[in-house]
């Protein structure tokens, strides 16, 4: 059986140590047994569980929700209809991101349009929203 050191786990899976130490915290990874010579060694296995973890990552899902894809994976009982509705709510959570984002980049507009370059920082209206927190003002 072809096993891996964890410096050599993380180069494949092109993470550093700490990020499979934190998955193995996480329940995200198995951690092996410590032998008696000192070195845990892992399965190529984990190197695609890694890489697998990452590419959900990017996609937005968190580790939480990683950990539910991943339980999903590994039943015998799961369909793909499942899996397609952790999809569906992933997509609905970043179109409310996007729409937040859009929400604050208009508000972060309409702040920079009501600044006077030459003005003095007291009387800067991007400060003195961010300080009274007043961010409808900034709409208008």
């Amino acid at each position: 059986m072809d096993t891996l050191t964890i410096g050599s786990l993380a180069k494949e899976a092109g993470v550093n140590v700490e990020t499979v130490r934190y998955y193995e915290r996480r329940g995200l990874i198995r951690q092996p047994d410590k032998p008696s010579s000192g070195y845990r060694h892992y399965s190529r296995e984990e190197v695609s569980r890694i890489q697998f973890i990452k590419h959900a990552q990017d996609l937005g899902f968190t580790l939480k929700e990683i950990t539910e894809l991943l339980s999903l994976r590994v039943s015998p009982k799961t369909s793909c209809e499942e899996v397609k509705e952790q999809a569906i709510t992933k997509i609905q959570d970043i179109q409310e991101k996007i729409q937040t984002l859009q929400s604050m980049k208009r508000t972060l507009e309409g702040l920079v349009r009501s600044c006077e370059n030459r003005a003095p920082t007291s009387e800067c209206p991007i400060l003195e929203t961010l300080n009274t927190g007043e961010m409808e003002r900034a709409h208008r």
